[in-house]
């Protein structure tokens, strides 16, 4: 299930706040720039499916959304515990970084955890399939995909040439929950 948990910048170890409700997610996280939403899913789209049939299936929906914003590109990620590359893959991402361009997802199969920090806050997202994620340029943040990563996502740029991670420096990441924890 998706959950949102707001903790104080200062301490990772009690929330302030919890939300499930898709709605409540979204209206928390509306203020600060971040678009969530949940998107109908289809069953013959899961882990194990090629860019093209994902891209395909959600033609409708990935249109919109780049219409929306402007964007440019997208193609499809997909990772499995059994990925010699899963835990190079995990560790990367785990500092917190910002990016020049939004960081747009959905979620096709599995989960994730996005965790901002958005002023004096922290925001983490517990991402499941369905939902979609925008995260605004040069917004805080970090991903923990899990030690055992499971999931097929969705991923949408303004640049054609993808993303690239800033990092911070910031050890604020370490001090709250990963995955494993959150899941």
């Amino acid at each position: 299930m998706s959950r949102l948990r707001i903790f104080d910048d200062q301490n990772g170890a009690q929330p302030l706040a919890q939300h499930e409700d898709p709605r409540a997610i979204a209206e928390a996280l509306a203020p600060h720039g971040v678009r969530f939403e949940r998107w109908p899913t289809h069953d013959d789209i899961a882990a194990g499916a090629t860019q093209d049939a994902v891209l395909s299936r959600y033609d409708a929906e990935i249109a919109r959304i780049m219409a929306d914003g402007g964007y440019q590109s997208c193609d499809v990620v997909s990772m499995t515990p059994s990925n010699p590359a899963a835990s190079e893959a995990r560790g990367k991402f785990l500092a917190e970084h910002t990016h020049a361009e939004d960081e747009v997802r959905f979620f096709v199969d599995g989960s994730g955890l996005f965790t901002l920090h958005l002023g004096t806050q922290v925001f983490e997202v517990l991402c499941e399939r369905g939902d979609f994620l925008t995260v605004p340029a040069l917004t805080k943040h970090w991903f923990d995909m899990g030690p055992e990563p499971q999931f097929l996502a969705i991923r949408i740029f303004s640049n054609p040439e993808g993303w690239v991670a800033n990092f911070t420096g910031s050890p604020i990441a370490e001090q709250f929950p990963r995955y494993e924890a959150s899941a």
